[in-house]
This record gives C-alpha cells, structure tokens and sequence, in this order.
C-alpha cells in the first residue's frame, strides 16, 4: 500500500511525548510543537507498507523562502560519517541550501534524489547545475530494502503534498520501517519558541530516528528487554539518525554549523551510542530575510538549548507515536507506555 500521507498520518491512538506528561525544557513550544512552527516550512510524507515485508517511504521538507533566490543559509554537521548524505559537500563549502530536503531508506537515497532533481529542474527551466539534498536512515532490519521501491512519484508526491499542518509522527514517510533505541521508531518533530535581542525566534526540528543505545527519558534509562520483555534485544545494523533544522532567526552558515552539532549533542540526552555504523547528521537552515542584522554569537546561547530541546522531544515523538511492526522475520516493538510511565519517577 502506498499513501501520500501529506501532512496527516493514519490515525494509531499513540501520543506524543508532552500528552505523556513528558515535558522538555523550560521554554515555550510554537502551537503545533513541529518544524511547521517555522513560517513557510513545509513537510509530506509518502508512506509505503503492504502489512509485509515492505515498510519504507520518503519525507520531504519544502522551505517556501527557498522559491524565491534558490539559496538559504545552511551548515550541515556529521556526527559520524556512516552514511549517505546526497549534497553535503556543496552546502559545506558554500553554506546554502538549494533545494528541498528529501529522507528515505538507504538503498533508495539516490533513486529519491533523482527524483528531487526533477522536481527542481522543472521549478528552474534555466538552471544548468542544481544541488539536491537527500538523506537516509537504513530500514533494511523491517523492510526489504534490497527491492529499492521508491520512484520518482513517491517522491514528488511527498514534494506535491507538502504542507504547513502537524506533520504525521512514528510510522509515516522516511521513519515506517526504522528502530531506535530497541524499539520502533520513525519520525518525529518538536518546536521551541524564544526572544533573542528583542528578535522573536522559532526553531523547529524534524528526525528520522534509527540508531543504537538505551531509550533514556529525562535522565532515567529505559532498556527494551525491561520494558518489553521477551522482545530481544538485537540492535539492527545501519543505525542512523537524521536531523533536520529550521528556524527564521537571521543566522549564517557559521552560526548554522553551531545549531546543527547541538542538534547532534541531543541525541545523546535519548541515550544514543554513536555507534561505528551509525550515520548521524544535522541539516540547519535559516528562512530568515537575507536583509535581516545577523544574531552576535553571543546572544545564540538560548538558541542553543531550544535547539536540543526540539530535538529531544522529537527524538521522543518519534518513538511514542510509532506502532508494533513486524517484516523481513523482525518486529519493532512500540513504546509500552504503561510500563514508561511506570518507570519514571
């Protein structure tokens, strides 16, 4: 079954980490708690699941400010190199972004920046050099990844359907086939909102969730055998993490660069191993007018702690609406949420 899910996923009667009385940092969220926050931020998703062995899909995160120059700040930070970031090298040496960001599963991360090429080069009749950003988590330990599954429509569905709601969480997109932290995982996004210099700020966050360790919520360590006993604690290879940024605070890709290593920094407050086949990477990017004063160094501390906090609870969004899945002879276990609650002091 393949579901252009927009910016709703299927019902699943899972909760996001606050409805839990999960509550991280101090600071206020935006009203939807997700990257959609920041104005003109865009997410879809195309979901692919047959109830099998097929458990896949791509996400798709369309900045609006983009249409208008083809060029907005950027830094990309890697955490460790373990993977396929389609575009990295350019955003390095140049600090912009120049294309929507596009998330799928490993072996279909060049297929879906195929894909994303033609969708950018039909914006830009005149262009003769584009740098299309795609990345990937690999889901290969829930879904036949080896079928490469994604075309170009699934993948310009996701562009197409992009919009400014509360985008699906768990199982939905790039995240219907991922794990992480011994359970299953998937998408998830979060929000935070502050003053900065008399500046209103907005940072949002969106993960795709498949890497290693122990779940750790605020501080308390969670193992899956405890809390789903039984369920083995086989950590599946490719373990991942994509991260990505936005905000329209007035930064530059230096400043950028600064966002995205914290954004990596938060994956460790989950419980994250960083381990030697985990590819994790950070994408940052300003919709800020490039007219606006940039943000002093100085001043970026609050904008700091937003950021890990968004991506914490995004982490954590992204494990609690994920659904039991089973394919390729494995099962991700959802979050038990009686025996989390139960579990917390």
């Amino acid at each position: 079954m393949t579901r252009p899910d927009g910016d709703h996923g299927v019902p699943s009667g899972r909760v996001r980490a606050r409805e839990l009385g999960v509550v991280v940092g101090g600071l206020p969220t935006g009203p939807l708690n997700a990257i959609t926050d920041v104005e003109g931020v865009l997410v879809g998703h195309t979901t692919l699941d047959d109830g099998a062995d097929l458990h896949t899909g791509v996400t798709a995160i369309v900045p609006e400010q983009l249409f208008a120059t083809w060029r907005l700040p950027a830094a990309v930070e890697v955490g460790n190199g373990y993977g396929k970031l389609v575009g990295s090298t350019q955003i390095d040496e140049l600090g912009v972004l120049e294309s929507p960001i596009v998330l799928t599963g490993t072996l279909s991360v060049y297929r879906a920046a195929d894909a994303l090429l033609s969708y950018v080069m039909r914006l830009r009749p005149d262009g003769l050099s584009f740098n299309c950003v795609a990345g990937e988590t690999n889901d290969g330990f829930l879904s036949d990844i080896r079928r490469r599954p994604i075309t170009e429509r699934h993948v310009l569905d996701a562009l197409e359907g992009a919009a400014s709601g509360l985008p699906g969480e768990g199982c939905v997109g790039a995240g219907t086939g991922t794990t992480a932290l011994g359970f299953k995982a998937g998408i998830g996004t979060s929000s935070r909102r502050l003053v900065i210099e008399g500046v209103p700020v907005t940072a949002g966050a969106l993960v795709q969730a498949n890497f290693g360790g122990v779940l750790t919520v605020q501080g308390v360590p969670m193992p899956a055998a405890e809390l789903v006993p039984g369920a083995g604690g086989a950590e599946p290879p490719g373990n991942s993490c994509m991260i990505v940024i936005a905000t329209d605070a007035p930064l530059d890709a230096r400043r950028l660069g600064r966002l995205a290593r914290r954004a990596i920094f938060a994956m460790g407050r989950v419980g994250a191993s960083y381990s030697n086949g985990s590819g994790d990477y950070a994408i940052a990017f300003s919709t800020a007018p490039a007219s606006s004063p940039l943000l002093p160094d100085e001043t970026l501390s609050p904008l700091f702690t937003a950021v890990m906090d968004a991506v914490e609870e995004a982490l954590l969004n992204s494990l609690f609406k994920a659904t039991t899945t089973t394919g390729q002879g494995h099962t991700g276990h959802a979050v038990p949420y009686d025996r989390l609650l139960r579990e917390r002091p």
